[in-house]
């Protein structure tokens, strides 16, 4: 079938430093289950909808469960960013990724983080902050509810931003506790200030305009069904879908 998803030899190798090893009996072909897990996540499938190409959804469902919880498709991404990242700009954005009713149904248990879904004009949401590199590329991701400030996604990312010269970002950004820890390490803001502001604030137009190119990166990640539509309860789940479609859209 051309319309099912394969990976190359040459994206196998990039990924094969991040597997996990094998202990004891042999795991089953990891490129056709890594194929399958990619398919069900870039398509919104339910696992048992799986293409039989892929070997038993059984199989592709307790890899993805497994994996996840070894953080192995979070450390495809840092690893892969970290070898090819351009951070000498970076921007930083948020967007909104609608949460489907199986999402929210449910109470969670009292004392946990809870599901990170709020209400929204849009309906229930799930905000997704990122920072990129000058060509738009993932470098570090951090969720919220949907009805959650820009501001504390800013906060929360700040401390793991890499060294870099610039940072772009739009006017809801614009604070100067933001600007003032972000010269504290050395980078310049490129932020236009708020219409509320009494002075204007200087910036480099022409340097913003490149901000695009983060737009198009969260345009990208919601190509994959199950990024744009939260279907999973669990917020970690949700997070590795968002990792593995960032790994293999930006870093393969």
């Amino acid at each position: 079938m051309s319309d099912l998803y394969w990976l190359t030899d040459a994206q196998m190798e990039r990924l094969r430093p991040f597997f996990p090893k094998s202990h004891g009996k042999p795991r089953v072909n990891d490129r056709r289950v890594l194929r399958g897990i990619i398919f069900v996540n870039r398509n919104g499938l339910r696992w048992r909808d799986a293409p039989r190409e892929y070997g038993p959804h059984k199989t592709l469902y307790n890899r993805w469960k497994r994996w996840g919880a070894m953080g192995i498709f979070i450390r495809m991404m840092d690893g892969l960013a970290a070898g090819k990242a351009e951070p000498q700009t970076i921007m930083i954005d948020a967007t909104y990724l609608k949460a489907h009713r199986t999402a929210s149904s449910l109470r969670f248990k009292k004392g946990a983080r809870g599901r990170l879904i709020g209400r929204t004009k849009g309906g229930m949401n799930t905000k997704l902050h990122a920072v990129t590199d000058r060509n738009g590329r993932p470098l570090d991701f951090f969720m919220t509810a949907g009805q959650i400030s820009d501001y504390t996604g800013a906060a929360a990312l700040l401390d793991g931003l890499p060294p870099a010269e610039w940072m772009l970002a739009d006017r809801g950004y614009d604070a100067d506790w933001f600007r003032n820890a972000l010269k504290e390490k050395g980078i310049k803001p490129c932020i236009p200030g708020r219409k509320s502001r009494g002075k204007p604030i200087k910036y480099d137009n022409r340097k913003y305009k490149r901000r695009n190119c983060i737009e198009i990166m969260f345009g990208r990640l919601k190509d994959w069904r199950r990024v744009a539509t939260r279907y999973d309860r669990c917020l970690t789940v949700f997070f590795f879908a968002i990792c593995l479609a960032a790994t293999v859209m930006f870093w393969l």
